[in-house]
């Protein structure tokens, strides 16, 4: 199981606390290469201790010149690119493997809420679909995992722990006949969603939805499993880890010889190492450093199996079984008692109490929550209107009060009547009386005005004319209502009688000369 050590270092102090981490031996860097960097050792000083006493002068100059080749060309390998590189990508897909592993926990969760039924059919069927998830996740990992395998090498091992049992086994074992070339351990999450589809048809289900959320997350868990089978099946590239393994061999067996105590003249005396006379120290903690790193991705490539590190799939497989039992069974329609909280009166609490008021921590702010901010001025220039009428487009009033610039706009007054239209400023007192013929005479009243001040009182007219529309259709919506209800005096009906005939007097006028206009059309014609 992977050592953790996170209660150690949740709070660090004067010199750190990953000190007290170097003393460990389990899942350290001391465990995994203590005898790669022993037999580095003994290699180093045998071929010291041959240069020293068992080497003629003859030899000891050809052996000189090795040291020389060794130690300038040894350098040239890119081992940390390529060491480091190829731990990243085994460290991700080493996190990716653990995220894929299904848990049932939401299925078991799903089945609880849903699958109803108080009676022992209703119990046999929740706990036999979270039985048949469990059954299917340890048959892959006993596919891909050393230790599962132990424990479970064959159906046998299943039916004794209570996963499968006999009737069930027969069944795998006559479809592995059939079958050969093919893992089965989709076979129980077939049975299960057989199970869910007869819950739904015996009405333990309340609604289709509920039955698609289920096999959803049936679906779900395979894919989990079908991807651990993937993981297993594709593997990092051999290619790539035989040139990591080769650089890093390569360098330090360059280093046994290019690290080396040589006895030379005065030209060659860079390579008169005393401190390597008695101990490679720097050669010691490079083999600490490069080897460790690839002991690590030695480690990580393959999570299943008993390194340190590596997962315990024992405890994943009896703790899936005893949960989701516990969820679909035990806590199956129960929960505790509903009763008020303490702050039921209040609604929430202002803050939750502390056990010691000294640990007491002021909460967190934005991180501009207390940024001082420069004053600025605002300054704005006032422009003159270019005529006499108040241009109450342009900013009036303008006052700079605490950084805030105050905008007043003056506000107009329309009132409407049959034949005209009067417009008030509330500030000046002016008032632009128009009528029906003097919609066009506000473009000569303001010729003198830049096309600027010309378009503003277009948008002015085009404005009050919508709202002259607006007014006539509510008009015409009050005669229509007060025309249908037959419940009016004889002077409405004298007005209306009026008004009718009014209209058709208009009515007539209007085919006149409509008639006239034919006839103009048509003399022109001839």
């Amino acid at each position: 199981m992977t050592v953790s050590y996170t209660a150690e270092v949740a709070t660090c102090r004067r010199f750190g606390c990953f000190w007290k981490l170097l003393i460990r031996w389990r899942a350290s860097i001391y465990k995994i290469i203590w005898v790669d960097l022993l037999t580095f050792l003994t290699c180093f000083y045998f071929m010291a201790i041959v240069y020293r006493f068992g080497l003629r002068e003859c030899d000891k100059v050809i052996f000189e010149d090795i040291v020389m080749y060794c130690h300038s060309y040894g350098n040239m390998i890119p081992l940390s690119f390529v060491l480091g590189f190829y731990v990243s990508i085994i460290v991700e897909r080493w996190w990716s493997q653990y995220t894929t592993v299904p848990w049932p926990d939401p299925l078991a969760v799903y089945v609880s809420a849903l699958v109803r039924g108080q009676d022992e059919h209703g119990r046999l069927m929740r706990r036999t679909i979270m039985r048949y998830m469990c059954l299917a996740l340890t048959m892959v990992l006993s596919m891909i995992s050393p230790v599962i395998k132990r424990r479970f090498p064959t159906y046998e091992e299943l039916i004794e722990v209570g996963l499968l049992n006999t009737n069930e086994a027969n069944i795998i074992r006559g479809m592995d006949v059939k079958f050969p070339k093919h893992p089965k351990y989709w076979m129980p999450i077939i049975w299960a969603s057989s199970i869910v589809t007869r819950a739904r048809k015996e009405g333990r289900i309340w609604d289709d939805f509920s039955l698609k959320s289920m096999i959803d997350e049936l679906n779900k868990f395979r894919s989990g499993c079908n991807m651990l089978t993937h993981y297993d099946m594709i593997s990092v590239p051999l290619v790539y880890t035989q040139v990591v393994t080769l650089a890093v061999y390569t360098y330090f067996f360059a280093a046994i010889f290019g690290h080396q105590w040589i006895d030379r003249e005065s030209k060659t005396e860079n390579y008169q190492n005393i401190v390597n006379y008695y101990f490679p120290l720097f050669s010691t903690l490079e083999f600490f450093f490069f080897m460790g790193w690839l002991k690590v991705a030695e480690t990580l490539i393959c999570p299943f199996g008993d390194d340190d590190d590596d997962f315990e799939l024992n405890w994943v497989i009896d703790r899936n079984l005893q949960v989701s039992y516990l969820i679909v069974d035990e806590m199956h329609n129960d929960h505790p008692q509903l009763v008020r909280d303490q702050y039921w009166d209040e609604v929430f609490p202002n803050e939750l109490p502390y056990l010691v008021e000294a640990e007491r921590a002021e909460h967190p702010e934005a991180s501009t929550a207390r940024l001082p901010l420069a004053k600025h001025q605002v300054t704005v220039a006032a422009t003159a209107p270019k005529s006499d009428e108040t241009d109450w487009t342009e900013f009036d009033g303008e006052q700079e009060v605490d950084n805030e610039l105050k905008i007043r706009f003056a506000p107009r007054q329309f009132k409407f009547s049959h034949s005209s239209i009067s417009i008030t400023d509330s500030l000046g007192g002016d008032t632009i009386d128009m009528g029906d013929e003097e919609g066009d005479e506000m473009k000569s009243q303001f010729s003198s005005q830049d096309d600027f001040e010309l378009l503003k009182v277009e948008r002015e007219k085009q404005r009050m004319d919508r709202q002259m529309q607006h007014a006539a259709l509510t008009l015409e919506l009050m005669r229509s209502e007060m025309g249908s209800d037959g419940s009016d005096n004889s002077s409405d009906s004298r007005s209306r009688g009026k008004e009718v005939q009014t209209d058709k007097s208009y009515t007539s006028q209007m085919k006149k000369e409509k008639q006239d206009e034919d006839k103009d059309k048509e003399e022109k014609k001839e």
